[in-house]
């Protein structure tokens, strides 16, 4: 009896854990599968530069087309109203949209300039390096700003 209440009760925790998920499809969802995909294709840009992952130009130019695409994508998944989700937005996304959006514009400028940047052959990361750098920087001041963590 003991072993059929206590299986029971596992149970049903595991199922109301499962429920604290976000939904895929909300715009929680969306935009947190977006800097998810943009911060891979980042951390494998900067691990070619700095030698922990082996450099293919190819692969490297690929990549910063990719990363260009979706540094476009997260913003209009932002409703006009903070959602009741918990998200590592800040309450200042909705009340500095301003500020914000000309963030994600500096963010759009960085890997645009990056695209152009990883064109030129033969590959330097002396070239490359201040573009990652640059798009790196982007990232960064924008969650200082209006993330909680």
């Amino acid at each position: 009896m003991f072993v059929k209440r206590l299986s029971m009760t596992v149970l049903a925790c595991l199922l109301l854990s499962a429920c604290g998920g976000v939904d895929p499809n909300s715009p929680l969802g969306q935009r947190k599968a977006i800097f998810k995909q943009m911060l891979k294709t980042n951390e494998e840009l900067g691990g070619m530069l700095r030698g922990r992952v082996p450099f293919d130009g190819a692969r490297f130019a690929e990549g910063a087309v990719k990363l260009d695409q979706l540094s476009h994508e997260p913003w209009k998944h932002f409703p006009p109203v903070r959602e009741q989700d918990h998200t590592s937005a800040t309450d200042e996304v909705w009340k500095k949209q301003a500020r914000f959006q000309e963030l994600a514009r500096s963010l759009e400028a960085a890997t645009g300039e990056l695209v152009i940047v990883s064109k030129v052959q033969p590959y330097r990361a002396s070239n490359l390096g201040p573009a990652v750098q640059k798009v790196e920087d982007a990232c960064s001041v924008c969650h200082k700003e209006f993330r909680d963590h």
